[in-house]
């Protein structure tokens, strides 16, 4: 991890410069397989030191520490404790959504049809149940979907994202299968079964 210790108006000393890498590399190594970048910048005002902690722990990750004491490395270690905090919560937060995740039922599987239709002059005769019928279409493709558990504004978004005319789901209010449709005059169409 790259870490810059920098002083305003403050002269720091290559012990203190040493403890704060040390400290950062520990901190971060703890939470992180590896951390890409901080800055640590220190201060005076008045009768106290300042401490300011910026970490950039990960691809968006942008942490903020700061501490405040009569000396520098009293000054660091509440910055520190403030980000080890946030990391903290972070990481739980993390582990949660992954649990959350691992417990969550996997969507079903269905299977999706493209039919042809048969021409209106020679229908094609089929049986079913030992009596023939006609058939009036053709299977020409078919490929496999996932039914995935949404709320029903979610549906219409991922049917929008799709450019889909129509989309099937299970309603994770209800757990019952639902589709929402395109309808001929521009609106959302919802079938619900209940």
């Amino acid at each position: 991890m790259d870490i810059s210790v920098s002083g305003k108006q403050v002269d720091l000393s290559d012990a203190l410069r040493t403890r704060v890498i040390s400290g950062l590399d520990t901190i971060a190594s703890k939470y992180f397989d590896s951390a890409l970048e901080a800055h640590v910048t220190f201060g005076r005002a008045r009768s106290f030191f300042t401490c300011d902690i910026n970490l950039h722990a990960g691809r968006g990750l942008l942490l903020r520490g700061e501490g405040e004491a009569g000396d520098a490395n009293s000054a660091f270690d509440d910055a520190a404790e403030h980000i080890a905090k946030r990391l903290r919560r972070y990481r739980r937060r993390v582990n949660e959504h992954h649990r959350d995740l691992a417990n969550r039922e996997r969507p079903q599987r269905g299977r999706a049809y493209v039919l042809q239709p048969e021409s209106a002059d020679q229908p094609r005769r089929g049986t079913i149940n030992g009596t023939e019928h006609p058939e009036f279409a053709t299977v020409i493709a078919e490929a496999q979907t996932e039914i995935a558990r949404l709320t029903v504004g979610e549906a219409v978004m991922r049917m929008d994202l799709a450019d889909a005319p129509v989309l099937m789901f299970r309603n994770s209010a209800t757990e019952r299968f639902n589709v929402v449709y395109r309808r001929s005059d521009g609106n959302i169409g919802w079938i619900d079964p209940g």
